[in-house]
């Protein structure tokens, strides 16, 4: 029995790790490279371009990352499977990577034998988080995250500084200290210091909490500036 053709693009912003996961996957009958992009702004236009059947794409990229752009596609499309690449790994990654519409997410240094048991679960129709998290996991990690700060109790963030409300922004898109301090041109103890001030002052006990109520904020900030325009 043939397998069903998958079209996948490709998106990451380092070109020979691009490369190195094209020739890990090209060789198999039933996967065709439909394109590439090096950031989420490009990602969006190769996927309208293209509507491909799966997106493998970093979650750290430049102008747009890849949990912005997986959402944006999301709400266009509830079938184009998303499966996120990343050198971190934790519960707190694949909180973000089902909240930004995400189906799965692998370790950049996978194996190709994984990856394409990843790449075939999803186009199956299922999760996969790696070998070491099953469905039932997922679904407990996802209720505990969501617990941490129920919606009626979400307010407004009034007492942060601006700049803690770019940190608390950029947290919500899954990035580390350090990319923090890349992204704002400022140093990884600055960026930590933002993260104790914005914890604080929000009353916010554990990281599992501080990234809830970042992606809460993120959503009420986009939800806000859509009625504006």
């Amino acid at each position: 029995m043939d397998k069903k053709i998958v079209h996948i693009v490709i998106a990451d912003d380092h070109t020979l790790f691009r490369s190195g996961i094209i020739s890990l996957i090209e060789s198999e009958d039933n996967i065709i490279i439909a394109g590439e992009a090096d950031n989420g702004s490009q990602l969006l236009d190769k996927y309208f371009e293209l509507k491909p059947d799966l997106i493998l794409l970093d979650i750290s990229m430049p102008v747009m990352t890849g949990l912005e752009a997986a959402k944006l596609i999301r709400k266009q499309d509830q079938k184009v499977k998303i499966l996120f690449l990343s050198m971190h790994e934790g519960e707190d990654y694949i909180y973000h990577c089902i909240k930004s519409g995400g189906d799965g997410l692998i370790n950049k240094n996978i194996l190709k034998s994984e990856l394409i048991k990843a790449i075939n679960t999803l186009m199956n129709e299922k999760r996969y988080f790696g070998k070491n998290y099953t469905d039932i996991q997922i679904e407990e990690i996802v209720k505990r995250y969501d617990s941490f700060i129920e919606v009626p109790k979400f307010i407004q963030p009034t007492r942060l500084t601006e700049k803690e409300k770019e940190v608390l922004l950029l947290i919500s898109e899954g990035l580390t200290s350090s990319e923090i301090a890349d992204r704002l041109n400022i140093g990884k103890r600055t960026v930590d210091t933002h993260r104790i001030n914005i914890m604080q002052k929000l009353n916010l006990n554990s990281l599992p909490e501080l990234i809830k109520y970042s992606i809460d904020y993120s959503t009420a900030l986009g939800v806000r500036f859509r009625n504006s325009e």
